[in-house]
């Protein structure tokens, strides 16, 4: 095995992992506050992605300098969900949410593409043809931009949720409701707050990987929403660093097994190709952590 591509492939891994954290994260906050399980999260990704695309295409600036705006503009849009979608029915029953947001899901699909037809969209990075030479790898500077914003947004989170009053305010909400509420917190300003962020790192998910060169289309985002709610069971509900382990071993290991079966494959003289298994790793993973570890990597286990 060339060890060159077993490593270029590790740094792929890397930086798959990294999206769906941040998408992951944003779908763990949204359930952590409100309980609610958001089927439209991957939605948010691809309207994230066509916020980036549009603003890059009228304002031509450097793509990076239009990712807070695309995110802004999608926690507008998840503040909008909160308030006209979910408040109204939370309380009524899982069957009700599950349902709201399976409307989402197909609403804003069919939305885009009755907008922008569903051609594929795609950003050039200005950095696309510039690598870093390390070691025997070249690892494209687009993916080590990807990877800092990445790192940098969870040190925000982290110390918005433990240095702020709002943060500690919704972690108090995500615990328990009631006592939050007796002790003053407006919990409802807190679950607006939770959609509007976990929106917000949705949107910001979807246009890195926009900038990463993917092609976006309306359904781009089905896939990586399945992969990020596979994630948060592995990591184990409203895990934080459970979601950023679990996502960098979904992202390494969809892009590393196929290699290896292909590898050993070929010891036994078989020729076969596993690309088509790459969207399968995720619930192999989810059902060997599932058997071994019901609630998680960090989940609480029950009494």
């Amino acid at each position: 095995m060339d060890i060159s591509l077993f490593a270029q492939i590790l740094v792929w891994g890397l930086y798959a992992g990294c999206i769906y954290i941040l998408l992951a994260i944003g779908l763990n906050l949204i359930f952590g506050v409100m309980k609610v399980v958001n089927f439209a999260h991957g939605e948010l990704l691809m309207l994230g992605a066509y916020a980036a695309f549009w603003l890059y295409a009228y304002s031509r600036l450097n793509p990076y300098l239009v990712l807070p705006l695309a995110m802004l503009l999608i926690a507008l849009l998840g503040l909008s969900m909160e308030r006209l979608g979910f408040r109204p029915i939370m309380g009524t029953g899982k069957l009700n949410e599950i349902f709201l947001s399976l409307g989402f899901m197909y609403l804003f699909q069919n939305l885009v593409a009755y907008l922008w037809s569903t051609n594929s969209r795609s950003v050039r990075s200005p950095y696309s043809s510039i690598s870093i030479p390390l070691g025997a790898i070249k690892l494209p500077l687009d993916y080590l931009i990807i990877i800092i914003i990445t790192v940098v947004f969870l040190i925000a989170f982290q110390l918005f949720m433990k240095q702020t009053n709002l943060g500690r305010a919704m972690r108090a909400t995500s615990q328990n409701r009631e006592a939050a509420a007796l002790m003053g917190v407006n919990v409802e300003r807190m679950d607006m707050l939770s959609f509007a962020l976990g929106s917000a790192l949705a949107a910001s998910a979807g246009g890195l990987w926009l900038i990463s060169g993917q092609l976006v289309d309306p359904y781009v985002g089905a896939i990586p929403a399945i992969k990020a709610f596979a994630v948060i069971i592995i990591g184990g509900l409203g895990s934080i660093p459970g979601a950023i382990i679990a996502g960098l071993t979904l992202g390494i290991a969809e892009n590393l097994v196929p290699l290896l079966m292909r590898f050993f494959m070929e010891l036994f003289g078989i020729s076969m190709s596993f690309t088509a298994w790459k969207d399968t790793i995720a619930f192999f993973i989810l059902i060997i952590v599932l058997v071994l570890r019901p609630t998680g990597i960090f989940g609480e286990q029950g009494e």
